[in-house]
């Protein structure tokens, strides 16, 4: 019986901990609610590619539009041109600095994107580092990782969109 008291109590300790820890790493995180409003909305984005391992497979400038919206705690970036979306996490926001992070898989492939923005009324400029792994299908190791780096410079086309 004294063995199951310690086997219990080394249990419920553990338990404990690992909930004291998950706690923790929830209010590590960077609060949606910090986000600048002025962020939200749709955004003409201009990327201009200055640096690449692999200038054949980015492309060299690009005009998209982003819908930057809040639903709840979730920061959601689309873009209705190429029908993609993406629930993006926070890194930072430091007054009118946005960095966000998105991460998409599809096939072999792992695309990672690194955004960062300085917001200045219906404008913002910044830079997207781009990471794209290619990994095997044997067992999953990298292949070959390509990178860019995007100058963003961004114009507000409409409003604010946030939902609770």
């Amino acid at each position: 019986m004294f063995g199951m008291k310690k086997f219990l109590i080394l249990l419920l300790s553990l338990l404990l901990s690992a909930i004291s820890v998950y706690a923790y790493t929830i209010q590590a995180g960077v609060s949606i609610d910090k986000v600048p409003k002025s962020l939200f909305g749709s955004w003409q984005v201009d990327a201009q590619l200055i640096d690449s391992n692999s200038y054949g497979t980015f492309k060299p400038v690009s005009t998209d539009l982003w819908n930057l919206s809040r639903l709840g705690s979730v920061l959601k970036l689309e873009n209705p041109f190429t029908g993609a979306k993406a629930e993006v996490s926070l890194k930072t926001t430091e007054a009118n600095l946005v960095v966000f992070t998105k991460t998409e898989e599809y096939d072999n492939k792992v695309l990672k994107d690194i955004v960062a923005l300085r917001l200045n009324k219906d404008t913002f400029s910044g830079i997207n580092d781009v990471i794209l792994e290619t990994h095997s299908l044997d067992d999953g190791h990298i292949l070959k990782t390509e990178k860019a780096k995007y100058k963003l410079v961004g114009k507000k086309l409409a409003g604010n969109s946030v939902l609770k």
